[in-house]
């Protein structure tokens, strides 16, 4: 069943760009750029924060998939959350999905200026990021089957670079060739080289690598046979997360010790430096570019379509609804865009911390976005709805991920002072989301409760 909020939109994703975008949502800058920082913080322990995370990662996108199988809409969880928790949810999560796609982008930008810093160092990075904004912008307004078919090259060249180190890497430890070893796991101080709190610190970090798998949630207002292509894109999260992420983190820890790695250049970017090849590093450092790119592709798409389902119950500013004669929700594009841009301002001041503050503050959307998405999936069933494609476990898993997103937020404040950041801002935000609530309910009692 379709719901007015995907009226004017076509359905011109379809099965193969869905699985691409699947992918490319669970494969990011946080691996990518953030593994790397993290394992010269925690060692190789990091890979338990992985898999604790991926674990809560999976029972989300069961949720989401028992949801889209409900109800396929362009909304997503903003939609779920006003149909079973009430219209504040629906504002409160459609704003903090904003808030975590707005710095998800400023961190992307700034990455992919730090990595064209490696190539030119005398190029001005806010520069290199005002280009590559113009890019991805210029992608989104264009089309959705443009958006769909970049995005599917791109996750295809981060799917190769990823099964390339998985394989080299593995032959370098089966072989033990260089410092090569699974020795590397436990010498250099053990397995918990900084402790096991450390391990934990580092949860934030590793939520936000994760950050964008719910994607292929939005994706199904403009996808043809949701019921048949959704399954397969979520069902194939599973062993993504255990082979991309645990699996690179746990090599990556073995390739070379992890004193090797630091947080200003890529892990993936260091092993393939050291292999002696002179392209390889280049190589790595142009898939890592693409990396960032494709999530601020995304991030422009996923913020597109909720500011415009929000705009059309009067919770955002009504030039976001605007649809283009492309059928392409550009108001709430450009509204993103300025938000990127803004952010180029940050990255010029604090250029060693932009990237950690901006991850930190995302994690803060993500977190709210999963845990929305888990307990509407708790409503939905509690309603009687029998699900075709239901989530494992249910309602015991359900409150174990919330137990672990609570954990997360909570452990903030105690980890570095980019977390503690994002963490004394979340009275701000809940202030200025109630403050907006407050502007809408009145506005609609004005209007005679016309939403």
């Amino acid at each position: 069943m379709r719901t007015q909020t995907d009226e004017g939109y076509r359905h011109a994703l379809g099965n193969r760009q869905v699985q691409m975008i699947a992918i490319g949502g669970a494969i990011g800058v946080g691996l990518f750029l953030g593994s790397g920082g993290r394992l010269a913080a925690a060692g190789p322990a990091l890979v338990l924060s992985y898999a604790a995370a991926g674990v809560a990662a999976f029972f989300v996108m069961r949720a989401l998939g028992e949801l889209v199988l409900y109800r396929p809409v362009a909304g997503s969880f903003v939609e779920y959350a006003g149909e079973f928790i009430g219209p504040w949810a629906a504002f409160a999560s459609g704003w903090m999905y904003w808030i975590n796609w707005a710095f998800t982008g400023i961190a992307e930008l700034t990455a992919i200026a730090a990595y064209i810093h490696y190539w030119a160092p005398a190029f001005p990075q806010w520069l290199t990021a005002l280009i590559a904004l113009g890019f991805v912008l210029s992608v989104n307004l264009v089309s959705v089957r443009l958006f769909g078919e970049l995005e599917f090259w791109f996750a295809m060249l981060k799917v190769l670079a990823i099964t390339i180190f998985l394989v080299v890497g593995l032959v370098l430890v089966v072989f033990t060739i260089g410092q090569a070893t699974p020795h590397n796991l436990v010498s250099h101080g053990g397995f918990f080289p900084k402790g096991f709190p450390m391990v934990l610190m580092s949860l934030q970090s590793v939520v936000f690598a994760y950050a964008s798998i719910e994607l292929v949630g939005i994706t199904a207002g403009e996808t043809a046979r949701p019921h048949q292509v959704m399954p397969k894109a979520i069902n194939g999260v599973v062993w993504r997360i255990a082979i991309f992420y645990v699996g690179s983190v746990a090599l990556l820890a073995m390739v070379l010790p992890w004193t090797a790695y630091h947080a200003d250049t890529s892990p993936f970017v260091t092993v393939f430096a050291g292999l002696g090849v002179p392209w390889a590093a280049d190589a790595m450092n142009l898939v890592v570019i693409t990396a960032a790119l494709s999530s601020c592709n995304s991030g422009l798409y996923a913020t597109g379509r909720i500011l415009r389902s929000m705009a059309m119950k009067q919770e955002a500013p009504g030039f976001t609804g605007t649809l283009s004669s492309r059928f392409v929700p550009m108001g709430g594009i450009l509204f993103t865009a300025v938000m990127f841009l803004a952010g180029v301002a940050l990255f010029y001041f604090l250029p060693e911390r932009a990237f950690n503050i901006a991850t930190a503050v995302a994690s803060l959307g993500v977190i709210t976005t999963w845990g929305v998405l888990v307990w509407c999936q708790m409503r939905l069933r509690r309603s009687g709805h029998l699900s075709v494609f239901p989530m494992p476990g249910a309602p015991y898993t359900n409150w174990f991920t919330l137990a672990f997103l609570l954990l997360v937020v909570l452990l903030m404040p105690f980890a570095d002072p980019d977390q503690r950041v994002a963490f004394f801002l979340i009275p701000a935000l809940a202030v200025a989301i109630a403050l907006g609530w407050r502007v809408v309910s009145r506005r609609r009692t004005v209007d005679g409760g016309r939403p």
